[in-house]
């Protein structure tokens, strides 16, 4: 090769090792030859390193590549095909031969070896060697689902599979902005159980300003999101109210305006398809979040199912959670929480406990609250959360993906988190 290297493969064929013609005394001929080769390649070796040859580097003179040429000559007769049923070996080796230097003249067919004592040469064994093809390939991951599988693993998709409790909230990562005032506060999210022709690629957005909100955008991916083009514009047959919403199996879950009642409009339809009454919910600027927008009736999806966030006055506005029928929207149990929810700037929920966010501007806030629904608990919590645009009006978490959807002052964002084992 280019540096100087001449390499050397045997490899004989046998179907029956017990053919083998070692096994009855063998192969001296064989033995010879190779025993002679290395005494040759090891004089040349130690000739090149007592005059210091020129090492693979650098550009080589013509009689350097004239060398080259001859000691390729000389390996090219070990390339030994031995008879059909004689003994399987495969042997390697290397060697250098310096510019200037003789080669090694090979043993012809019918030639005795030049070295014809090998008694005399350092012992080589020829041992089979095991050679491995390596093969590289590059998969690029995106960064969420290496955080899931790290974390947890991928998620199940069922119930509480592969459930834990949040332990780490990543910086956000900003995948859109909007462009017109009707964008400083908003929606934007993706359905972790998507009915077709929808998947979970599919993107939809609303602009929350404004005194009649019935836009809902509609994209094929988050990347045309950031674009700004969608593929579709819903009309919804009634204005919501606020930035509450959520999509799930197919159906966008929204607060009609002026009203206490959460709706259900099915996208493929595109129509109402259920609507209820939450019973003494605040609506209308009663019981929101300390940012205020109307945010007194917020919905929210995790591994378990669908949720709705809201306080009455007979819980002296603390947060009262709600567990829905995705179909009916009847009210299948409720928890009555000891947080204040003016006293929070937001709140979502994973695997069936209920999380706060301490402040909307502050750029270091944090996750201050958890509320475990399966024991009626509450703890304090200290987990790092930027507000790196100082206006969070929207927080959302996506149980297939495994992080947070958030608008913060025209910005879609996402935060990524990890959760412990449960």
């Amino acid at each position: 090769d280019s540096a100087g290297h001449c390499t050397s493969s045997f490899t004989v064929a046998s179907p029956v090792e017990a053919a083998c013609p070692e096994a009855a005394g063998g192969v001296p001929e064989l033995r010879a030859e190779l025993a002679a080769l290395a005494a040759r390649l090891s004089r040349l070796e130690s000739r090149e390193r007592a005059m210091g040859g020129s090492g693979p580097g650098g550009a080589r003179e013509p009689q350097q590549v004239a060398a080259a040429a001859r000691l390729e000559a000389a390996c090219a007769p070990l390339h030994w095909e031995g008879a059909p049923g004689s003994c399987p070996r495969r042997h390697r080796h290397s060697g250098r031969q310096r510019s200037g230097t003789e080669p090694p003249r090979a043993a012809g067919a019918g030639t005795a070896p030049a070295h014809t004592d090998p008694t005399a040469a350092p012992r080589w064994e020829p041992q089979p060697l095991t050679f491995q093809e390596l093969q590289s390939e590059r998969t690029e991951v995106p960064v969420s689902r290496l955080l899931e599988e790290t974390a947890l693993g991928p998620p199940g998709g069922a119930d509480s599979a592969g459930c834990g409790e949040l332990v780490w909230v990543g910086e956000p990562v900003v995948f859109g902005r909007a462009d017109s005032i009707a964008g400083k506060y908003g929606v934007w999210m993706k359905d972790p159980e998507p009915v077709p022709p929808f998947t979970r690629d599919t993107t939809w957005r609303v602009d929350a300003v404004g005194t009649e909100v019935r836009q809902l955008f509609q994209y094929e991916e988050a990347e045309q999101l950031s674009r700004g083009y969608p593929a579709k514009v819903h009309i919804l047959p009634r204005p919501l109210e606020s930035t509450g919403a959520v999509i799930y199996r197919g159906g966008l879950f929204f607060q009609p305006r002026h009203s206490r009642s959460v709706a259900r409009y099915d996208l493929r339809g595109e129509t109402v398809t259920a609507e209820r009454e939450i019973p003494g919910a605040g609506y209308h600027g009663q019981y929101p979040y300390s940012w205020g927008g109307y945010t007194d009736i917020d919905l929210a999806v995790d591994e378990t199912g669908l949720w709705v966030i809201y306080s009455t006055e007979s819980a002296r506005g603390a947060i009262v959670l709600s567990k829905l029928d995705p179909e009916t929207l009847e009210i299948r149990r409720t928890w009555e929480t000891n947080i204040r929810k003016r006293g929070v700037a937001n709140s979502f929920l994973i695997c069936g406990t209920l999380y706060t966010v301490s402040s909307y501007s502050a750029p270091n806030a944090t996750i201050n609250f958890a509320y475990d629904t399966s024991t009626g608990a509450s703890r304090a919590l200290s987990i790092p959360f930027e507000n790196r645009f100082r206006y969070l009006s929207m927080l959302d978490y996506n149980p297939s993906e495994r992080q947070l959807f958030a608008w913060d002052s025209f910005n879609m964002v996402t935060y990524p988190v990890r959760l412990s084992q449960a």
